[in-house]
């Protein structure tokens, strides 16, 4: 399966309750980490829901 790495490059502050969650859920606590994950369509619409605040790129 193809995997995905998403970092968190902008702030959390200013988010809602729920975007928040979900980058916790992907596992993106501070700003600059990473976590890689297998796309599925559960991450991707995680992915899509707060994409304004992460840079993603495949990893092989």
């Amino acid at each position: 399966m193809e995997k995905v790495k998403v970092t968190l490059v902008r702030s959390k502050i200013g988010s809602t309750k729920r975007q928040i969650g979900t980058l916790t859920a992907l596992g993106l606590n501070k700003t600059n980490s990473s976590a890689v994950h297998e796309v599925t369509p559960q991450i991707q619409g995680m992915i899509n829901k707060v994409g304004h605040l992460l840079k993603t790129e495949e990893v092989k």
